[in-house]
């Protein structure tokens, strides 16, 4: 693989009871603390806790192991919320990695201290909460 750039657009968030939601898709989600402020039907992001790739990300969450992990993070009053940015297959693990090198997650513990995969630039725009808007991640050896 040759050094890419690659463009990643966040749609919305999704609390933890409505998580049902989240696309069928391929893609990379961000697991967050959040509050939600039920007047204004908007949350506030908090921390970001975890960092995933799917093929069916309403799938991978639906069902994942990690679930309880996530919630330690999780003040009392607050919940979870999650967000999600469509990627092709082929560049999916990729963009899961250089988000990981970049924002280090306490929950992620593979591409934390390594980035295995050529130079890659990430922009991301729209629910970009907590992730920076442009980064490069250099390999590491």
């Amino acid at each position: 693989m040759a050094e890419q750039t690659l463009n990643q657009t966040f749609d919305g968030y999704w609390r933890e009871p409505n998580k049902s939601g989240l696309p069928k898709s391929s893609g990379v989600y961000c697991v967050y603390e959040c509050t939600h402020n039920t007047s204004e039907k908007t949350v506030s992001i908090h921390k970001l806790i975890y960092i995933g790739e799917a093929a069916d990300v309403n799938q991978r969450v639906a069902t994942h192991d990690r679930l309880e992990d996530w919630k330690k993070h999780v003040r009392q009053g607050n919940e979870l919320c999650y967000s999600f940015t469509p990627v092709d297959s082929y560049y999916r693990e990729r963009v899961e990695a250089a988000f990981i090198f970049r924002h280090k997650p306490p929950e992620n513990t593979e591409y934390v201290k390594n980035f295995p995969f050529d130079k890659t630039i990430v922009k991301s725009t729209g629910k970009i909460a907590l992730i920076d808007e442009f980064f490069v991640a250099n390999t590491t050896k």
